[in-house]
């Protein structure tokens, strides 16, 4: 089969964990005689330093033509660092997500055997911990108008704002994949206090009723965060706003121990984007010391959710775990151990794949 991949390395150690992905997914095209036609863009810092926009017009040509999109980090110190900056990379982002309609943000959160001890919780709250956290992704806070300043600009205000179709949507993602799942669904919000919060309830709950099998529970986002903790493995599907869900989706991150083994997807109805959920980590860019398993199991869900290419999702999903069970990691989980570069990690992974 043929396949078209728009595939946007980005800023810091974007491009060198996004190569190892690419070393993968032709492994898999060699193994199940398909073709992936790759077409390179640029976002972020690297693409304001070269024409000034975060998320140029041809990038997004390229992602409106493919069948998915599979994106490396993104961010710079220097616009981090300036507070001035007029544009900036994270802005190429949320354009991206709003022009291209990814509505939700998928993390799936599995904690590995093999790296349990690294878990900064212990071992009798995390094992067997096996959820997703599903985030709004084109609305609440971080779109809503009016924002700005006050004309003496000592006041600042956002506005938070979602419909009951925005609503509607993800919702109905997170039912269906409840149902695939243990059958529980999550919906965490602040009812007590914030009415789009109470907006959320009505519509969930309206829409249970469409759903008898699934067990919709809610929770207030101050419970959740410290539930996560406590007892994570009571969650099977949780589903929130924007703000809410990037707070504690990078909470739930930290239960696995590394943030440099976990992949996410950013879906919408016609488009879909799969990235690793770290940063661009700029300290390490060029170094080949930077995790590329995130990554290559951002390309595993690819095959999954976008191509249906289910057997060669699970057979990348292997070779991962087979790494980490051979000690075959980066340094941040080999502890004391031996530690392995980026590229080594990725050509591990890839003669697994060649081999099975």
């Amino acid at each position: 089969m043929n396949f078209n991949i728009t595939v946007l390395p980005g800023d810091g150690i974007g491009p060198e964990i996004i190569e190892q992905a690419i070393k993968v997914i032709k492994a898999i095209g060699e193994n199940f005689n398909h073709e992936f036609k790759l077409s390179y863009g640029m976002v972020g810092a690297t693409a304001i330093d070269k024409c000034g926009n975060p998320y140029p017009e041809e990038t997004h040509q390229l992602c409106l033509e493919a069948d998915a999109i599979l994106f490396g980090a993104i961010g710079d110190p220097k616009y981090d660092n300036n507070p001035k900056a007029k544009v900036r990379p994270e802005q190429g982002l949320l354009e991206m997500r709003k022009r291209l309609g990814l509505f939700a943000n998928i993390r799936p959160l599995v904690c590995y055997p093999s790296l349990i001890e690294k878990s900064p919780l212990k071992k009798e709250i995390i094992e067997g911990v096996d959820f997703v956290c599903l985030r709004e992704l084109t609305g609440g806070i971080y779109f809503g108008k009016p924002q700005g300043r006050s004309k003496d600009g000592k006041t600042a205000f956002d506005t938070c704002v979602y419909s009951v179709d925005e609503i509607i949507r993800i919702m109905k993602l997170g039912f269906e994949m409840a149902g695939k799942r243990k059958k529980k669904l999550t919906l965490v919000d602040k009812a007590n206090v914030l009415e789009s919060s109470r907006l959320w309830r009505e519509v969930a709950q309206e829409m249970s009723k469409d759903y008898p099998d699934i067990q919709l529970e809610h929770m207030f986002v101050d419970n959740a965060a410290m539930q996560i903790i406590q007892w994570p493995k009571q969650f099977d599907v949780m589903v929130t706003e924007n703000m809410f869900g990037d707070i504690l989706s990078d909470e739930s991150s930290v239960i696995s121990g590394s943030l440099g083994i976990l992949p996410s997807a950013s879906v919408g109805d016609q488009h879909s984007l799969f990235e690793p959920i770290h940063g661009s980590y700029p300290q390490a860019a060029g170094k080949n010391i930077a995790n590329p398993v995130a990554t290559i199991l951002s390309a595993a869900l690819m095959l999954e959710y976008a191509l249906s290419l289910n057997t060669e999702a699970a057979l990348i999903n292997e070779a991962v775990e087979n790494s980490i069970k051979e000690g075959v990691v980066s340094e941040e989980l080999s502890g004391d151990g031996k530690s392995f570069g980026t590229k080594e990690i990725g050509s591990w992974i890839t003669n697994y794949i060649k081999k099975h």
